[in-house]
């Protein structure tokens, strides 16, 4: 009759142990009197945080897991991936130990991040879904989709998530309907050398408005497509306006690839699109025709 509890005892204390031993990668940083924003220690002197929820501000106060507080700046943000960091004035005393893994649905995950006063918390739960790549809604290239059976404050948001095992499967964030999904490790190592280098991560850009639409059945066997996406406004300078795209066209496909859906386009356009030339096919008063355009890099916001 003593064996499940003491199992539980057991697993009690493995997952303890694994908190402990990643507890020096936990971080917070200060957004006001009462509020902190969960972070990771990435690098001695770089934290990875929430980028959505990271305020509008360059200076910000860090306070890393022994309770010291260090100074830090705005090195970078992409709110396509949701990644932003903050260069420390110092580095932090302790060297992170994180190691990369992947997420398997079923497994238990630490979610660590700060209470409100940015001391250390853990929340643990399940992965409740792990699928492939996607593109989030600003066309950022995100390499798995993770998402938590877990229930996260808002404070505790930006922090690591870790597998039972003490692999680091990236940072915790709040999706749609208030999902907690997980930007992974592999993510976050990609981005955070770029946004280090240059402060943003360069991304293909035509400069238009769309909005998805009904192509009209008369037109659907030329167009080969039920739906498209209509252009509703330019910039004036932007590559699809040079082209001679113009407001009331309907986008059908972005270099062979359909525009059924708006991320389908803006997957065209990372960081390897600038430069380059794509045909777009177009309904323009009743007709289907070719357009050329060449994509520039994304103006800064």
């Amino acid at each position: 009759m003593t064996q499940e509890p003491n199992l539980l005892g057991a697993l009690s204390d493995v997952l303890a142990a694994r908190f402990a031993a990643a507890r020096d990668s936990v971080a917070a940083i200060r957004l006001s009197e009462r509020a902190h924003l969960g972070a990771i220690l990435w690098r001695r002197d770089v934290l990875v945080t929430s980028e959505q929820s990271l305020p509008d501000r360059d200076a910000l106060e860090t306070v890393l897991a022994d309770g010291s507080s260090i100074a830090g700046k705005v090195a970078g943000r992409d709110p396509a991936t949701n990644v932003a960091l903050i260069r420390l004035d110092k580095a932090a005393p302790q060297a992170p130990t994180l190691s990369a893994s992947a997420a398997q649905i079923g497994a238990l995950v630490i979610a660590a991040g700060s209470d409100s006063g940015g001391r250390p918390s853990a929340r643990l739960g399940l992965v409740n879904a792990a699928g492939p790549e996607w593109h989030s809604m600003r066309g950022g290239r995100i390499e798995a989709r993770i998402q938590l059976d877990i229930r996260l404050a808002a404070s505790e948001e930006g922090g690591p998530a870790f597998d039972a095992a003490g692999g680091w499967l990236g940072m915790t964030t709040f999706g749609p309907r208030g999902q907690v999904l997980v930007i992974p490790a592999a993510t976050v190592e990609r981005i955070a050398p770029a946004l280090l280098a240059g402060g943003h991560v360069p991304r293909g850009w035509l400069g238009i408005a769309l909005r998805p639409v009904a192509v009209p059945d008369e037109l659907r066997p030329a167009a080969g497509e039920a739906t498209g996406l209509m252009v509703m406004s330019l910039s004036p300078d932007g590559p699809a306006s040079k082209a001679g795209i113009v407001p009331g066209d309907i986008i059908l496909s972005v270099d062979g690839t359909s525009a059924r859906r708006l991320r389908s386009v803006l997957a065209r356009l990372g960081s390897d699109s600038v430069g380059k030339s794509v045909a777009l096919r177009v309904i323009r008063g009743g007709a289907v025709i070719a357009v050329e355009a060449t994509i520039t890099e994304r103006p800064a916001t």
